[in-house]
């Protein structure tokens, strides 16, 4: 019985930890802690208990999510971890950056060299060719390469 409660402790747990990291890892060692504990259970309690331990394991995981998506987001902690506002942004293409060449931008951050524009009211991932550019410079668009927009000061 304590293997199978320590299994399906440690796939909470793993699955708990997935949300703050990235990638499919974690939530694939906490699916397997799962199944090894529904396993174990069938194998040692038979099909009712395996049933039944699969059935305790599902409501512990969805206690668990509901604490995690439901709850944590409300907290102190919960508001510094996700967000909460959209994000606006544009994708920059090859259309759409031959239409901004020579187009007069604003830096929304500094460009030490890199840094984001403002265009048209559209935010972009720009790199100044002058070297630095302070927060509302005024810039022009010259090119664009690596999907963000290459910039220049204006006089």
């Amino acid at each position: 019985m304590t293997p199978i409660l320590l299994l399906f402790v440690l796939g909470i747990v793993l699955l708990v930890f997935d949300l703050f990291t990235p990638g499919p890892i974690l939530a694939i060692l906490g699916v397997l802690a799962f199944l090894g504990a529904t396993q174990q259970a069938f194998d040692q309690f038979g099909i009712w208990g395996g049933l039944l331990a699969f059935a305790a394991g599902a409501v512990l995981l969805v206690v668990a999510m509901y604490i995690e998506y439901g709850l944590l987001p409300k907290t102190k902690l919960g508001k510094k971890l996700f967000l909460h506002t959209p994000e606006h942004g544009a994708s920059l293409s090859a259309t759409s950056s031959a239409a901004l060449t020579g187009k007069e931008a604003v830096a929304l951050t500094p460009l030490k060299p890199t840094g984001q524009v403002e265009i048209e009211g559209k935010r972009y991932e720009a790199r100044s060719l002058d070297g630095q550019a302070e927060k509302g410079a005024r810039l022009r668009v010259v090119g664009a390469e690596n999907f963000s927009l290459t910039v220049t000061k204006l006089p």
